[in-house]
């Protein structure tokens, strides 16, 4: 009977507590354009990681658009212009609840200045780069990828374009070649040159200048058991989010960069991206991601 008062009296005192951490409706996890939330009598501009409570107003400016996730871990994004009650919104997102809440934290905690002020500590500083080409892809031992598309960038600190982005087979067979003025290739690992490949390993050099090369990285098909079970996982963690929008896929990198599947979660960045080019929360996640990781250095 002791134990059990004891265990009530903990119970609430950890309360408060308990309710002052679920005490919003909904956090702002991407923001675009001049938006404004009304808390009270005043509004003020809304800033990504915000939280909207109820009895909040938000408005959303011309071609703006608000990317928020339910208390219940629901992803919602509010594109229309206008003005919308919190707690309106909040009626429309459905019964049940998300697991995406824990990827919601990662994705704020990993953005936040504090973070990136740590991450700036513990590299000491700026960097430069001594790679005439820096192939932004992980390690190998990184290398698993689940999904067929994957995205190949580079930058380029001293190498001319056109650029020559080779594939070739653990022997150093090129299986394909492919010249590009840009920074940036699309592989399809189904394509029947590669269907029977793992890994494959990837190069970019300068056919301008024939002498800067990137080092190799090898990609990784999972297979088999491990396909199995990854795609178990990715099921159930990806549920809501099977809309092709620009905000899903932002949530959807943070998903895969947990578990380690830093090459989905490049795709996913990159997808995110070219649905919604004008989107800073974007293109600021991707380049943060990209440094944590390192697979890029500090300019």
């Amino acid at each position: 009977m002791k134990k059990v008062k004891n265990l009530a009296v903990i119970g609430l005192l950890l309360f408060p507590w308990l309710a002052q951490s679920q005490d919003y409706t909904f956090r702002v996890l991407a923001n675009k354009g001049t938006n404004e939330v009304k808390s009270g009598d005043s509004w003020q501009p809304v800033k990504t990681g915000a939280q909207l409570k109820k009895g909040d107003e938000l408005r959303i400016s011309e071609n703006a658009s608000v990317g928020l996730v339910h208390v219940t871990g629901k992803p919602m994004e509010v594109k229309q212009a206008g003005n919308y009650k919190v707690d309106d919104l909040s009626a429309k997102v459905g019964s049940g609840s998300s697991v995406l809440n824990k990827y919601t934290d990662f994705i704020l905690s990993s953005n936040s200045p504090e973070a990136k002020k740590n991450r700036l500590i513990a590299t000491g500083g700026v960097h430069r780069g001594v790679e005439d080409i820096k192939v932004f892809l992980p390690e190998s031992q990184f290398g698993q990828v689940f999904d067929p598309t994957v995205f190949v960038s580079w930058g380029a600190s001293k190498a001319s374009p056109p650029y020559v982005v080779s594939v070739k087979n653990m022997f150093g067979d090129v299986l394909s070649e492919t010249v590009t003025p840009e920074k940036l290739v699309q592989l399809d690992l189904n394509d029947p040159k590669y269907a029977k490949e793992t890994p494959v390993l990837v190069e970019v050099r300068s056919k301008a200048d024939g002498k800067s090369n990137s080092t190799s990285h090898a990609i990784t098909r999972l297979t088999g058991e491990r396909y199995n079970e990854m795609k178990k996982q990715l099921d159930a963690d990806l549920a809501d989010l099977k809309e092709e929008t620009a905000f899903n896929e932002y949530l959807k990198a943070s998903v895969f960069e947990q578990k380690k599947l830093y090459i989905d979660a490049i795709a996913s960045y990159e997808k995110a991206m070219k649905l919604d080019p004008q989107n800073p929360t974007y293109k600021e996640g991707y380049e943060e991601f990209l440094l944590r990781n390192k697979m890029k250095t500090d300019k």
